[in-house]
């Protein structure tokens, strides 16, 4: 079932539609997999490092914004409105561990870790304040801004 409640539909516009290429519709848009994702949403904007070519989020800050040189085409920032998921799909465990969390300036907690045994990094948001419920390190605003 699509999820079109204000705050998901406001997190899908503060989060993914920056960066698009194609255009947003509140009224039909598919999501596919766990938490709530704008399908068509990829990171599609690219910069050139030194180790090759880097891929972006745009919309999202700097250290959950880069998904990184191997290009990953399903990768999908997931949108969950509560820690509901934690015992769901993407539980925090040895399998999906949190390496960062950041609370934004719209009062989200952001979320980046990775699946060890398959290789897949991971960008989480999680609307409100649950950093507390989170066990990794907190990256703060100075954080970021060291970042760029």
């Amino acid at each position: 079932m699509i999820d079109k409640s204000p705050e998901v539909l406001k997190a899908i516009q503060t989060y993914q539609v920056p960066g698009c290429v194609s255009e947003f519709d509140p009224e039909n848009f598919p999501q596919e997999g766990p938490g709530v994702e704008w399908s068509g949403h990829t990171p599609g904007t690219m910069m050139t490092t030194p180790n090759g070519l880097m891929t972006l989020f745009l919309g999202m800050p700097t250290g959950f914004n880069r998904v990184g040189v191997v290009p990953l085409a399903n990768f999908k920032i997931k949108i969950f409105k509560s820690m509901d998921h934690k015992n769901q799909t993407w539980p925090y465990n040895k399998f999906n561990v949190p390496v960062w969390k950041h609370l934004d300036e719209h009062g989200n907690t952001l979320v980046r870790g990775m699946a060890p045994r398959i290789n897949l990094p991971f960008i989480h948001i999680i609307l409100g304040d649950v950093r507390d419920q989170i066990d990794c390190l907190e990256i703060t605003a100075e954080d970021i801004a060291d970042m760029d």
